[in-house]
């Protein structure tokens, strides 16, 4: 596994969002990355997944990019493709990149759900940081109690014992793509990092934001799928 940059933006805060519970962490910093001020500045390359990437109304998008914004000075990682049996890689690879950057925190967006759960407006936190509770309950967040925390978040969470990390939750009640979630999810972390973004483009552009990630997602997943099965003849 390689990460690529092309700039190193010191002290830093990093947010990561990867495919998950509708999609939530993809939406969320796809829509950051829309309407904040960002440039790419680097990508993250696996050994041994499938060498594809998407393109979007003429435009390359990469599996995992990684994009700055200098007015905040976010370092975003932006994930369109499903990680499955690299959690451990790309967690243990972004606490490097956090310490190589001397970020000042990371910060996970996620989806949490289960079959048949009450969704409500509410967006939900998790810090090993106690001095952030106060700070983030005064906002109006609530800590999320009970939860199932998988993928590239959950080997994080494990591995980041020594770094400030911060994860921002909405419940959804679908793998579909929930931008409604999204929406939570950013304005809890807009909050927190006294951002000020609209999110009225990411309710109103709901649709088109989830019929792209649908869609380039969809066509990663056929990518992997025709790649796994041309190795197993190979293998057979």
């Amino acid at each position: 596994m390689k990460i690529q940059l092309q700039k190193k933006p010191k002290g830093c805060t990093l947010i990561e969002g990867f495919p998950g519970f509708g999609l939530v962490g993809t939406i969320a910093t796809e829509f950051l990355i829309d309407q904040l001020e960002c440039e790419q500045i680097g990508r993250v390359i696996i050994d041994g997944m499938p060498p594809l990437v998407a393109i979007h109304e003429g435009k390359l998008v990469e599996p995992l990019g990684i994009f700055h914004n200098k007015k905040h000075n976010l370092v975003i990682l932006h994930a369109i493709t499903a990680s499955t049996g690299f959690e451990w890689e790309l967690a243990t690879a972004l606490v490097a990149l956090a310490k190589e950057l001397s970020v000042k925190e990371i910060l996970s967006l996620e989806g949490v759900g289960s079959p048949g759960m009450k969704v409500t407006s509410s967006a939900f936190y998790y810090t090993n940081q106690e001095k952030n509770r106060k700070l983030l309950e005064h906002y109006g967040m609530k800590p999320l109690k009970e939860g199932i925390i998988m993928g590239v978040t959950g080997a994080l969470l494990l591995q980041s014992e020594k770094l400030p990390v911060t994860s921002f939750f909405a419940d959804t009640a679908s793998n579909m793509p929930d931008s409604k979630a999204a929406a939570r999810v950013v304005e809890g972390m807009n909050k927190y990092l006294g951002i000020r973004t609209d999110l009225k483009p990411l309710q109103k552009q709901a649709e088109q934001f989830e019929h792209k990630l649908s869609g380039i997602l969809s066509q990663s997943k056929k990518a992997q799928d025709i790649s796994e099965r041309k190795r197993m003849s190979y293998v057979g």
